[in-house]
């Protein structure tokens, strides 16, 4: 799939950073010389490196941070803090070998740019031949990918909305003689009046007064949260601190740090829009630092919460344990509760691009627009019906980590650099080697954090509904 649209996830090689003048005046002149791939895509609204640093950064530092305690809760302290630097390390390095395949095939086969799923199809097409065949598949896949990672990570965003709410609630007007989990579902059943209008609005254009409210919340939010988390460092009831990881804990570990860090579908469009492609990636590139500012916040965010409330961050987000009875803790859970909710259809917006692409073949021109307000009410019906199934927050982060950002994340980078770089004829060169080994333990790790991380998170959904015939309290 090739685009030459900001909104597509575009790429270009560390290897091919030459000077991009005498690159254009060679291919000017000779149409066998090296193709600039930047030459040919539209200029306009192009990001500096600092405005690519703040989009690299908002796309990473959501509301996945507060899952962090969680995280450490199962990696345990000191091997949660060291965990997190190496899970970071392996996220940055697969983000870097996809954009930098997609630039050495965007100069192969003198492409302006391509989007992730091109790519993959791509990397696929042109490599070895025995992968050709599969250059379809390859980028259906990633597709697929894509869309599975931001829809069903939309259903942790209800879960979380309603939990936020309840809490408030609860403080105001008294606890219903309900179980827990079940007033939970009502919430999430009521927050469909909020989302079907707000998912009806089509051009991304309007929803920029949303995200940017959406920002307000999240710094004052934040910046209460850590006031409590630093104002008391050791809460005496969060005893008994697990200092290492278990068997059972570190997959959960591994798939919530990935949920909470993973950023590649935001990397990819930056770099499709930046003044200066090359300066993404690198070990000084813009990426880099965009990662070590969200590793280092990461890390603290999820040692000192895990410090401070213990076992309590079962919850799922470090606001649920902020004092229920204080106005403050209230606020804050309103103002991230209203974050996410004006979050939530511009995340829908690249799943809703996804389904209309699918879907519009298939529908008559006349009817397109009703077409797409049914597909649009539908897909949001469709995330509050996974939130009632699963109601907890904390197994559903672990759950959709473990499935779709293991999967997005590390295997389908680790793929498309091995299709992309891999000497045919060579058989197994040093090149080929290092590639095999490296890009293999990649698949390894991203297939064992799928199974193990999956077994393990439907264990905690069924364990939140087996003790006496009935949910478990959250």
């Amino acid at each position: 799939m090739e685009k030459r649209k900001s909104s597509s996830i575009a790429s270009v090689p560390s290897q091919t950073t030459l000077n991009m003048s005498s690159m254009v005046t060679l291919a000017e002149k000779d149409p066998d010389a090296i193709y600039d791939p930047f030459a040919h895509r539209d200029t306009s609204n192009q990001y500096s490196n600092m405005g690519a640093l703040a989009h690299l950064l908002k796309g990473s530092l959501g509301s996945g941070i507060l899952a962090m305690p969680m995280a450490f809760m199962n990696g345990g302290l000191v091997f949660g803090f060291i965990g997190t630097f190496v899970i970071g390390f392996i996220c940055t390095h697969c983000v870097q070998i996809l954009v930098e395949s997609a630039q050495t095939l965007c100069v192969r086969l003198r492409i302006p740019a391509l989007d992730m799923s091109g790519t993959a199809e791509k990397a696929f097409s042109s490599g070895p031949r025995a992968l050709r065949p599969y250059a379809r598949i390859a980028g259906n896949f990633v597709t697929t990918s894509l869309f599975c990672t931001y829809y069903f990570g939309l259903s942790a965003y209800v879960v979380f909305m309603a939990e936020s709410i309840k809490q408030c609630m609860e403080q105001w007007v008294g606890k219903p003689e309900l179980p827990d989990i079940s007033v939970t579902r009502v919430y999430i059943a009521l927050l469909i009046v909020l989302l079907v209008p707000l998912n009806l609005i089509r051009k991304l254009k309007q929803l920029v007064p949303f995200s940017m409210a959406a920002n307000m919340c999240i710094v004052v939010g934040f910046t209460i949260t850590l006031y409590y988390l630093f104002n008391e460092i050791h809460d005496p009831a969060a005893d008994n601190l697990n200092l290492t990881t278990s068997l059972k804990g570190l997959p959960i570990f591994f798939a919530t740090v990935l949920f909470a860090m993973e950023g590649i579908g935001t990397v990819m469009p930056v770099e499709n829009t930046m003044r200066n492609p090359t300066r993404l990636v690198g070990w000084n590139g813009v990426l880099t630092i965009a990662m070590v500012v969200v590793v280092i916040l990461f890390a603290l965010m999820g040692f000192f919460g895990y410090l401070r409330y213990g076992e309590k961050v079962q919850l799922g987000s470090l606001t649920l344990n902020l004092p229920a009875d204080e106005i403050p803790a209230q606020i804050v859970k309103l103002l991230l509760a209203v974050a996410i909710l004006f979050t939530y259809p511009l995340q829908m917006y690249v799943a809703i691009g996804i389904m209309w692409d699918v879907l519009e073949p298939h529908v008559s021109s006349a009817w397109h627009a009703s077409a797409q307000v049914a597909m649009r009410v539908l897909m949001v019906v469709g995330t509050i019906v996974v939130a009632l199934a699963v109601p907890n927050l904390g197994p559903v982060i672990s759950l959709i980590g473990a499935l779709f950002f293991s999967t997005l994340g590390l295997f389908i980078p680790a793929v498309v650099e091995l299709a992309t770089r891999w000497q045919e004829g060579a058989g197994f060169s040093r090149t080929n080697t290092y590639l095999a080994l490296k890009n293999g333990t990649l698949v390894v790790l991203s297939l064992l954090s799928i199974v193990a991380g999956t077994y393990s998170s439907v264990l905690d959904i069924i364990h939140a509904y087996s003790e006496s015939g009935k949910p478990q309290e959250s």
